[in-house]
């Protein structure tokens, strides 16, 4: 749940912090994938993580002056199917965090930049749903 006394700076660094997280979490999770289809699936959602981190670094730059210390906030699941479950549920909490980052600034940019990573990560929890649906029909 938004906490209404964390300042925008301070969810704009946590939103830092998860998709450094996720950056790691994900490159575990590609080397655990059972084939090279959902191994580049994985990657691409990575490289969208990279997207995402590399644009909120520059919005925390720009309001700050300073360059933001990405902190591993959590740890990944080292089995394939226990990292997609946790992956899925790391993605939509991330679609509501970032929706809720856009609701409280004024600033076109910052609100866009949000909205747009809130989308994508709700493409990648589709994409992690995906494949442990596949992963456990075949089980």
């Amino acid at each position: 749940m938004y906490n209404a006394y964390r300042t925008l700076i301070e969810d704009i660094a946590i939103a830092i912090n998860g998709e450094y997280s996720a950056i790691q979490c994900y490159e575990i999770l590609a080397q655990l994938a059972p084939n090279e289809k959902s191994r580049n699936q994985i990657l691409e959602i990575r490289q969208d993580e990279i997207n995402h981190y590399q644009a909120f670094t520059a919005i925390y730059t720009q309001l700050t002056g300073q360059q933001p210390t990405p902190e591993l906030i959590e740890e990944c699941p080292t089995a394939y199917l226990s990292g997609l479950k946790y992956s899925i549920e790391d993605e939509q909490k991330a679609v509501d965090f970032y929706l809720d980052i856009a609701d409280q600034t004024q600033d076109l940019y910052i609100k866009e930049t949000f909205k747009r990573a809130a989308a994508d990560e709700q493409n990648h929890a589709v994409w992690f749903l995906y494949f442990l649906t596949r992963g456990q029909a075949r089980s």
